[in-house]
C-alpha cells in the first residue's frame, strides 16, 4: 500500500477526496464525469488520481457497463488522523471523572467502592472481573476512547478556528 501521507499530499487527490466525502455523508457515490464537471479538470487526470486513491485503498470503485462510480473508504485516513490528532491536542487536558448526585444536586459516594478499596472492583476469588463482565468493560473502555479522542479532535478545531 502506497505511504497515505504522499497520496494525500497532492492538491488535486484531496479535491477529489472531498467531492468523495460530501457523497459519502449522503451514503451515495460519484462517476468519473462527476467529479470532473465538479472539479473542472479533465478526465485523464481525474482518471490518474482516482487510481492512486484506489492504490491506497481509499476509495472504492463500483463498475455498471462502461460507467465507474466512486465511493470513499474513509478507514485508511484514521491513520492520519491518529498521527495528527496528538500535535493538535498537545497540552490540552482531557480528564474524565464520574460523579455521582442525588436529585438535589449533592455529592454521592461511588456505588461500587466498598469502604476499603476505592475504586477497584473485584470478585472473592481474586479474579478482577468476570469473563463476561470483562468483555463488556472491554467494549465501553474502547468506546470511551473513541470518544475522547472526538473530544481532543473538537477541541483542536476549535483551537485552531479561536
Amino acid at each position: 500500500m502506497p505511504d497515505i501521507f504522499g497520496v494525500i499530499a497532492d492538491a488535486t487527490r484531496r479535491d477529489i477526496l472531498r467531492v468523495l466525502l460530501e457523497r459519502h455523508t449522503r451514503e451515495a457515490e460519484a462517476s468519473v464525469s462527476e467529479i470532473v464537471t465538479q472539479l473542472e479538470i479533465s478526465q485523464p487526470t481525474v482518471s490518474k488520481h482516482l487510481k492512486v486513491l484506489r492504490d491506497a485503498e481509499l476509495v472504492t470503485v463500483r463498475e455498471e457497463g462502461q460507467h465507474r462510480f466512486y465511493s470513499l473508504d474513509p478507514e485508511p485516513l484514521e491513520m492520519v488522523e491518529d498521527f495528527v490528532i496528538p500535535f493538535l491536542t498537545a497540552g490540552v487536558e482531557t480528564e474524565v471523572t464520574v460523579e455521582y448526585l442525588s436529585d438535589t444536586g449533592e455529592r454521592l459516594p461511588d456505588p461500587d467502592a466498598g469502604p476499603d478499596d476505592v475504586g477497584r472492583t473485584a470478585t472473592d476469588d481474586g479474579e478482577v472481573l468476570p469473563e463476561e463482565a470483562a468483555a463488556a468493560a472491554e467494549r465501553i473502555g474502547r468506546a470511551a476512547a473513541r470518544a475522547e479522542h472526538r473530544v481532543k479532535e473538537l477541541v483542536a478545531r476549535f483551537r485552531l478556528r479561536g
